[in-house]
């Protein structure tokens, strides 16, 4: 009991006042997410410029892929991470690294069977997800070559939650940067200079996952404080159910936007040809504007995994106060983000669209109606994530996966179904906008009564 206090006691989570910590957690891991988003994002630019209209509706119906698998490494980084800190909150060291090695071993095996299952059933899935007779060939190129990457993105996403975990931010940061960076320099290099068009995007995805994986594995093997030994990684199944149990709440999140992107592309392939903007042009404009709110949403990701250290080990520790604190602190910095971004998304819509290619007015005209109105609640739509990253770090898996399944399941994907049949395309936009009113308040309410049970 004294060793277990005095770890708790000389731990910097524990005691550093949480003004100083949070930005040292959270703004590596937000610049982490960011230029993740980015690098996405740009990807989507090289795309447009060098492949066209196509080659952007090919991203989006693309995009459910990537989006289901950084789901199920979040659920082995964040749910091992979050073990590993609640561990360490009550002094069970040994126990924790089990836990770390676990998730390890978790993403290597979700990796190779996600590369199997897709390379196995490529073409369905791609007609499932919206894929039109004149988008397949571009999506077909794109994702055949990104699969083989999927291992290495399992393992270097997934173990920047535990690089973190073990008070190394900085470098979970450098993890992310590095790879987006090789990423970034390679599009323009692969698309136009070597003329490979989707095939070249796709290469250069993986390259810089690959160099992701690579550090990673050069962290726990030779930098890391956690000393994972190979007896740690040994799967075991209650450590994975556990696993399970913690990280379930932001793979659902990430499952849950997946789902809805596919019946969205879905119901726009079903109404655009009765529209003046057809099939193509909606799956190409909900795929950019997708990936470009993606930046906005990926500060709020990263304010609340650099918050999840610091919720789990004072949780464990029983410093609620802290606790409360931390979550304060973090809300905060998410609004002033999200009024920066609705200011830039209602202002200048066409500009950004326009930095995609040099498309066609009615492009334009589709693409600004629909941030407009899809995005009207930006504003306070990184709440949802917190919270529900809050419920993760603290131990309250099921509050955590029920924001993302109220979200999407429940609001968005009804929405998307019914609004159509009554507004058209415009349906489809009202029902983001919708669905985001309706988590923001439910979130709120939920996460309101924790805070005062947190005593």
């Amino acid at each position: 009991m004294r060793e277990h206090t005095e770890k708790v006691m000389g731990n910097p989570l524990g005691i550093v006042p949480i003004a100083k910590l949070l930005p040292k957690f959270a703004v590596p891991a937000v610049i982490s997410m960011i230029v993740s988003a980015l690098y996405n994002m740009v990807d989507q630019i090289f795309i447009g410029w060098g492949v066209g209209v196509l080659g952007n509706a090919a991203t989006n119906v693309a995009f459910p892929i990537p989006t289901i698998c950084l789901s199920l490494a979040l659920l082995a980084g964040i749910g091992g991470s979050a073990n590993y800190n609640i561990c360490s909150g009550k002094g069970e060291e040994e126990e924790g690294l089990k836990f770390a090695g676990n998730a390890l071993s978790m993403m290597v095996i979700l990796g190779v069977v996600m590369l199997a299952g897709i390379l196995i059933f490529l073409k369905p899935l791609l007609f499932v997800f919206g894929a039109t007779d004149q988008v397949m060939p571009y999506a077909v190129d794109y994702v055949r070559i990104i699969a083989y990457g999927l291992p290495f993105h399992f393992l270097g996403f997934g173990s920047t939650h535990l690089i973190r975990a073990d008070r190394s931010p900085a470098f979970s940061m450098l993890c992310g940067i590095v790879g987006a960076v090789i990423n970034l320099a390679l599009d323009p290099i692969f698309i136009f200079g070597f003329h490979w068009g989707m095939k070249g995007a796709a290469f250069a995805t993986i390259l810089g996952q690959i160099v992701t994986a690579v550090m990673a594995v050069i962290y726990f093997t030779k930098m890391s404080s956690m000393k994972i030994r190979k007896h740690h990684l040994v799967p075991g199944g209650s450590y994975f159910r556990r696993i399970f149990v913690l990280g379930i709440g932001g793979a659902i999140f990430n499952l849950s936007i997946a789902l809805s992107q596919i019946v969205m592309n879905n119901v726009i392939r079903a109404i655009g040809p009765s529209s003046v903007y057809g099939v193509e042009i909606p799956l190409a404009c909900v795929g950019i504007i997708v990936k470009i709110d993606q930046v906005f949403r990926g500060i709020g990701i990263g304010v609340h995994q650099g918050c999840q250290p610091i919720f789990g080990f004072n949780y464990g520790a029983k410093k609620y106060d802290r606790v409360r604190e931390c979550f304060k602190r973090a809300s905060i910095a998410v609004i002033i983000t999200g009024v920066i971004f609705f200011a830039a998304f209602m202002l200048f819509p066409k500009g950004i669209l326009s930095m995609f290619g040099a498309e066609s007015e009615v492009f334009f005209a589709f693409g600004v109606r629909f941030f407009r109105i899809y995005l009207m609640f930006t504003i306070l739509n990184a709440l949802p994530q917190l919270i529900s990253g809050f419920f993760t770090a603290t131990g309250k898996p099921v509050p955590a996966a029920m924001i993302p399944v109220i979200k999407h399941i429940f609001t968005f994907i009804p929405l998307v179904l019914l609004l159509p049949m009554l507004m058209g395309l415009d349906g489809v936009m009202f029902a983001g906008a919708i669905s985001d009113a309706i988590i923001i308040v439910v979130s709120l309410l939920m996460v309101r009564k924790a805070l005062r049970e947190l005593k």
